[in-house]
Formats: structure tokens, C-alpha cells, sequence
């Protein structure tokens, strides 16, 4: 097949076209496409500048990163933003001082903390955290070398503990680099201590030191380094003269690195991954080859795929929501995902399929519905560039994922796709999964039911509320950044916020979900404030897998009563209208409150508890004590 892509200057052109036509969504879809086609520093400059012209006009979330740096950056900074700004974020970056990390860290007045950052990048080199390791191994006795591995753990610790302390910025941390040739040879895997042994010590004290602090998190350079190569990756002469220890080449990848951080940090990722069939999840054509001649499997050429669907079912225990999205005959496509040998995914792992002849943008649109997803959290797979190519131009928001055209390489473009990376994991999103399969059969048993509470009671709903604790805080603060549908006001909380509420007038409660299909896990969470006779609600999410059930309004009850219990005679709420919450709109009027004041496009709402709604009576309702709350 014949590639239809533009070359870079007839897309240059249609960028500039585009802008001047004021279409700003079409500009940055094609400003996209050219930044897949070359990402190199002379056209980093174009994608940057063009993306200034139309951040007014495009949903970009905005960020602010500060690089505590021992090397030279400044090169990587245009190819960052550039990657950034195709990914939908707006980065505002600013380099430290050169080698001046500990002071800048250290002083409660460096340029450092006057910034404001959102992330913090902390890259340094091993010759500069511990010379005496780098340079000079061969000299030290066993005395010597473990001083050293001790010092330079006692300076992190130090340099995160007062970072920790002055700045709520996520901070991620290079680990130091293993020597690529060991001061004493071969001789150096042979002894103890040895070089690289030493630094890798010091490594794993990072690690632990972050995993003791929230907000901090480790960014594994070695294996940066052998993804890419040592001998490629590194050029002496640019350190020695420019203090740049990277290669050109590489330099992308560095940023490409920072970036499956940023992702996560940002909020900037996909729920879902739809993925074709044909030449993408199995080698051949399912309606031609039949179900013994597609080419799924231990060996070549089958190998491919099965390495593309083990990255999938990775993600799938990730907490990535699966999807088909393929133009297929149901009854043979069907077929093989539940009966070919070769298939690690079957019909269970995936939460919708749309497979028929339909346009490929149209099915997506009806997954995204399916799902009660935005479609800016879909990302797409197929190996014909022309579906992705079309998809792109009818849904600006979709992330298309470019698939090489070798198949042996489609795994890794999946897996390197920074959209799917996560910096925590918890429980539900463990499961997630399993619960979406359970959603379905949910909605089966409603379409059997003779009405709605004969729907409700066979469910046989249990729910739980509970004060937020150290073990579901993480989990908390997830869904104050993730939930967007059912969210009263959609403020954003980090797990430090939400620490830091704990005078005796904050509540901070969590609410879990369970019914004969299975438990739903941590579905939502509330936060009020209670200020003489009157508590306001701060924040009140639900999950959008469980809206619709009557647990919005268990969720009120039990509220309600806790804040007759701290004294409250009136329950205050507001709502704060985006894009995206609609589905709670109507959530006071509809529980009985009165509008008092609306003003900007925000609604304030008042409800006497006297008139409080009572727990539905086929919800099996829980609710711990508040006194735990902390």
C-alpha cells in the first residue's frame, strides 16, 4: 500500500493554512502528523512556535517543570516541549543553574522554588555525586568505597527531605549511571565491593528513599541507557567540550523518557486502547485465511502479534480499559478470539467490541459512549495507515499510535507510548477490568428486569463509607484527578492536600461499592468542611461505573447524617459546570435542595438536614465512624 502522508513541506504549508483559517483543532492534528514524521531539533523550533500561536485555543493542560541538572539540558528543552505539546501539554520549562542542583535544593530562596513548579527533574551525573567512585575506584580500600556509597545516600536523603518539606512539585530523580568500563576490567564482577556494585547500592537507596516519600519518584537511566545502547548513547567529546554527555541522536529519547513521567503527572493519558484485528492483533486476514491460517504464536511470524497482545493483557492488569474496533465479519472475528490457540486475549478482556463494516471514527464514538469515557481517553491501533490517518482527521482527540511497519516492532511502539504509564497503582485499578466485563452483565440484567427497583433490588447492593485512612488516601486523591463526569465542582487534590486537611471541621470519607457481580472496590469519595450550623460539601465524585444505581443518594444520606452529628442544621453544595460533568447537574435539584445563588455559571445549593434524603431501601448501607477521620 502506497503511503498517502504528506511530505514536511506541503504539511508546513497546511499547517500555516490552517492558522491563518482560524482552525486551530486541524492545525494541531497536522502539526502532529508532522512531528511523528521527523522529530529533530530544526523542526522542534516550527512545532513549538505554531503551538504558541494556538494555545488559547486548545484544550492544553498547562505545566511548569524545573531540570536540577549536572550536565547540559538546554538542547533537550525544544524536542520536550515539542513532544509535549503533541501530547496535549503546555510545558513551561526552566533549566537550574549548571551543577548547582544541591544549593538551588538547599536554599528556600534559589530560583528553584521562586519557579512554582509542577515536576522537578533532578539528573546528575555520577562523576559529579561521587567522584571519588567514578574516577577514582581503583585507589579506594573497602573502607573507602562504602564511605562513599554511605555519603552520597545521606546527600539524597538530605536534598529530598528539605525538598519535600518547601515544595508540593512531584520530583523525579535519575539514578546515578553504572560505569560502562569498570575501573579494574572484568576483575570488577569478581570482588566485592566492585564499581558497579557500589553505584548500584546507591541506587537502590534512592529508590527506597523515594518510595518513603509521596510525590517522589525514580527514573531508571541505566535502562534508558541499554534500551538505547551504551555505545550510542553517550559522546566523550561533546561532555568533555560542552558538558553534554548525551549524542545528538539521542537526545529525543532522553526527552521521550521524561515524558512517561510527565503523562501520569499531568493527567494527560488513555483509559482505553481500541485495537483492529486484522494485521494487528493476528497476522493475516480472519474472512480470507480463516481461522487456521492467520499467523498467531510461539514462532515466527506469529510471534509478533502474540508479543503485541502480551503488551496489551500488561496493560489490561494496568488497568487499561481494551476495546476492538475492526471491520470484520462478527461470527468468524468472534471465533477466533475465543478459540485460537495462539490468543493470550479473549472475549473477557475486552469491555466493548465493535466489529462490522462500519467507519472505524463512527465505532469509536460508540465505544467511548459504551465505556461513559470521554473519546480524548481512547487510544487507536491499526496497521493500516490510512484507518489511522483517517481517524486522526475525524477525531482530533483520539490518541492514533503509529504502528511501524514491521510487525516485530509493534510491541515496543505500544509499550513506549507514554499515555499508558502510571506512577501508582492501586487495587481497582488492578481490576478494573473484570469490573467493566461485570458492567455488561449488569446491563444485560437490566434489560431482563420488569422494572427499575425490581433492577435495583436484584443487584443486592452493599456500600460501604468510610473515613479516608493512610491505606485508601493514594486512592482518594486518584479520583479527584481522574473522575470528570460525576464530579460536583472537579477540584484536584494530591495526596499531600488532602493530608493537610485535618482540622476537626475537614471530613474526608471514601465510599466502596459491591453487588452479586462483584465488588466495584473504591468508587468515590466526598470531602466536607462544617463551620458552625453549617457543612459544606467541598467536593462529592462518583465513579462513572456506578451513576444511575440510587448510590449517589446513599452517599447524601449518610453524609447528611454525619453532619447532624458535627452540629450542622443546613448542608451547603455547589456546582461548578466544565465539559465534562453534566451527568451531575441535576444532582441537588433532584435530592431536594434550593438554588440560593448562581453566579458565573456556578451554582450554590441549600438543603435543611431535616429534609435530608433517606438511605434507598435496597442498598445494604455501611458507614463507619467519623471520628476515625483524619
Amino acid at each position: 500500500m502506497a503511503d498517502s502522508t504528506p511530505d514536511i513541506q506541503t504539511l508546513r504549508q497546511s499547517i500555516e493554512q490552517s492558522i491563518a483559517a482560524g482552525d486551530a483543532r486541524r492545525a494541531a492534528a497536522q502539526l502532529r502528523t508532522l512531528w511523528r514524521q521527523s522529530r529533530t531539533p530544526a523542526l522542534a523550533g516550527f512545532v513549538v512556535s505554531r503551538f504558541e500561536r494556538l494555545r488559547e485555543q486548545l484544550p492544553l493542560t498547562r505545566s511548569k517543570l524545573f531540570v536540577l541538572r549536572s550536565f547540559t539540558v538546554e538542547p533537550v528543552i525544544p524536542l520536550l516541549r515539542a513532544s509535549a505539546f503533541v501530547g496535549g501539554i503546555d510545558l513551561d520549562v526552566k533549566a537550574g543553574d549548571f551543577n548547582q542542583y544541591p544549593q538551588e535544593m538547599l536554599d528556600p530562596n534559589s530560583a528553584l522554588y521562586a519557579f512554582e513548579p509542577n515536576v522537578v527533574i533532578l539528573a546528575a551525573l555520577t562523576s559529579e555525586v561521587s567522584p571519588a567512585l567514578w574516577n577514582e575506584f581503583a585507589d579506594l580500600d573497602a573502607a573507602g568505597v562504602n564511605g562513599a556509597v554511605a555519603q552520597a545516600e545521606a546527600t539524597f536523603r538530605n536534598l529530598i527531605e528539605r525538598f519535600h518539606a518547601r515544595s508540593k512539585a512531584h520530583l523525579v530523580i535519575h539514578t546515578l549511571q553504572l560505569p560502562p568500563a569498570p575501573a579494574n576490567g572484568i576483575l570488577d564482577a569478581q570482588h566485592e565491593p566492585s564499581q558497579a556494585g557500589a553505584i548500584a547500592r546507591i541506587n537502590a537507596g534512592i529508590a527506597e528513599i523515594a518510595r518513603a516519600h509521596r510525590n517522589v519518584y525514580v527514573l531508571d537511566y541505566n535502562t534508558l541507557i541499554a534500551r538505547r545502547g551504551e555505545a550510542n548513547w553517550r559522546d566523550e567529546r561533546k561532555f568533555l567540550t560542552a558538558g553534554l554527555p548525551v549524542a545528538a541522536n539521542e537526545l529525543i529519547h532522553l526527552a521521550d523518557e521524561w515524558l512517561r513521567f510527565l503523562h501520569p503527572l499531568t493527567g494527560r493519558v488513555c483509559k482505553a486502547l481500541a485495537v483492529d484485528l486484522d494485521n494487528t492483533l493476528w497476522g493475516g486476514v480472519i474472512g480470507e485465511d480463516g481461522m487456521d491460517g492467520i499467523k498467531l504464536g510461539a514462532t515466527y511470524p506469529g510471534a509478533a502479534y502474540r508479543a503485541l497482545q502480551r503488551v496489551m493483557l500488561d496493560l489490561y492488569r494496568r488497568g487499561i480499559i481494551l476495546a476492538v474496533c475492526s471491520k470484520n465479519n462478527p461470527p468468524e472475528a468472534l471465533e477466533a478470539i475465543e478459540k485460537h490457540p495462539g490468543m493470550l486475549l479473549r472475549p473477557e478482556h475486552f469491555a466493548a467490541l465493535r466489529i462490522n463494516w462500519r467507519d472505524k471514527a463512527a465505532n469509536l464514538r460508540e465505544i467511548a459512549n459504551e465505556l461513559n469515557i470521554g473519546i480524548d481517553s481512547i487510544a487507536f491501533i491499526d496497521d493500516n495507515p490510512v484507518e489511522r490517518e483517517w481517524v486522526a482527521g475525524q477525531l482530533l482527540d483520539v490518541t492514533v499510535i503509529d504502528l511501524p511497519t514491521d510487525p516485530m516492532k509493534y510491541a515496543a511502539a505500544l509499550r513506549e507510548s507514554p499515555v499508558f504509564e502510571r506512577l501508582e497503582l492501586t487495587d481497582e485499578d488492578r481490576a478494573r477490568g473484570r469490573m467493566y466485563a461485570e458492567q455488561r452483565m449488569r446491563s444485560d440484567l437490566q434489560e431482563a428486569a420488569g422494572s427499575l427497583e425490581d433492577f435495583y433490588r436484584s443487584l443486592a447492593m452493599k456500600v460501604d463509607i468510610e473515613p479516608v485512612n493512610a491505606k485508601t488516601l493514594a486512592r482518594a486523591a486518584q479520583l479527584t484527578q481522574k473522575t470528570n463526569q460525576f464530579n460536583l465542582t472537579t477540584r484536584r487534590y494530591t495526596e499531600q492536600q488532602l493530608e493537610a486537611l485535618s482540622s476537626p471541621q475537614w471530613r474526608k470519607y471514601v465510599i466502596r461499592v459491591a453487588d452479586r457481580f462483584g465488588d466495584n472496590g473504591i468508587v468515590g469519595m466526598a470531602l466536607t468542611r462544617t463551620e458552625n450550623d453549617v457543612c459544606e460539601i467541598d467536593t462529592l465524585l462518583l465513579s462513572c461505573r456506578v451513576i444511575g444505581r440510587t448510590i449517589e443518594t446513599a452517599f447524601l444520606a449518610a453524609l447528611a447524617s454525619d453532619a447532624r452529628r458535627a452540629g450542622a442544621d443546613v448542608l451547603l453544595g455547589r456546582f461548578v459546570p466544565t465539559k465534562k460533568n453534566a451527568p451531575a447537574k441535576d444532582y441537588f435539584k433532584s435530592h431536594g435542595f434550593a438554588m440560593i445563588e448562581e453566579k458565573d455559571g456556578v451554582s450554590t445549593w441549600e438543603l435543611p438536614l431535616e429534609r435530608a434524603p433517606a438511605p434507598p431501601p435496597w442498598i445494604e448501607l455501611r458507614v463507619a465512624s467519623s471520628q476515625e477521620n483524619a
